[in-house]
């Protein structure tokens, strides 16, 4: 199941945090690296402190942006010093740990770091469904980017050591297939005038925050897609109907 867990670093500065990343997850058995738009890469520091585990550092996965990193994931967990951000659900460490290892067997599970100055952007938190915060010292709380990696991937290997707690039944969309929904969405309800082009306000950041939150499963989702596609027959068919007329 460690198979399908993927740590996400985006825009990562100093390339020895890299290399400590693919050191601290080949320790735990962790082996997809993935790194959006990284400053530098590949690097001699960045192989000189992945140590032995330059193995994962050589198939490390570069793209350029997180909605790629992404795509195929069912779940994406968000990681950051706030304790409070858009009203994701929020998971400690641990709780984090046994929800990917719950899940793991089911599909791809991206678990998602910030870079090393001011962590994640909120637009890229809102692509999360989970938030996970590691609690420390509320007087010097702060963790470099290595040193949440290495905490995080030891979280996710003891886990899978341990009996599964509970496992995932629902099977759960991949982002690609919400990203799709939210197209379909925002089309119809433009189409019903719900969003007026003069005051669109915030209406698709919020409804893709609520989805995201809420994780409608995969069968769920087949029935808001066929809602969607019944709005907009209707539409076509009332357009229609008052030409003729």
């Amino acid at each position: 199941m460690l198979s399908n867990v993927r740590i996400v670093l985006i825009n990562t500065f100093h390339p020895g945090n890299i290399g400590a990343a693919a050191r601290a997850m080949k320790n735990m058995g962790l082996s997809q690296l993935w790194l959006v738009d990284p400053r530098e890469y590949p690097s001699e520091e960045a192989e000189s402190r992945a140590a032995g585990a330059k193995d994962v550092l050589d198939n490390a996965t570069v793209v350029g942006t997180l909605k790629e990193a992404i795509a195929d994931c069912q779940l994406v967990i968000g990681t950051s010093a706030r304790n409070r951000t858009f009203d994701l659900p929020i998971l400690d460490a641990r709780r984090c740990a046994e929800k990917i290892i719950s899940e793991a067997p089911q599909g791809e599970i991206a678990l998602v770091f910030g870079r090393e100055t001011m962590g994640l952007l909120n637009e890229e938190l809102q692509l999360c469904n989970f938030h996970v915060y590691i609690p420390a010292n509320p007087e010097y709380p702060v963790l470099n980017v290595a040193q949440a990696i290495q905490l995080m991937c030891y979280e996710v290997w003891m886990a899978a050591q341990s009996p599964v707690k509970e496992r995932a039944e629902s099977e759960y969309p991949r982002q690609k297939e919400m990203e799709l929904f939210y197209t379909h969405l925002e089309t119809v309800i433009r189409a019903t005038s719900f969003i007026i082009p003069q005051h669109e306000g915030r209406a698709m950041t919020k409804l893709k925050r609520y989805f995201n939150r809420t994780r409608p499963e995969k069968a769920e989702l087949g029935m808001l897609r066929g809602i969607l596609t019944s709005v907009q027959e209707t539409i076509e068919n009332l357009s229609t109907t008052h030409k003729k007329d």
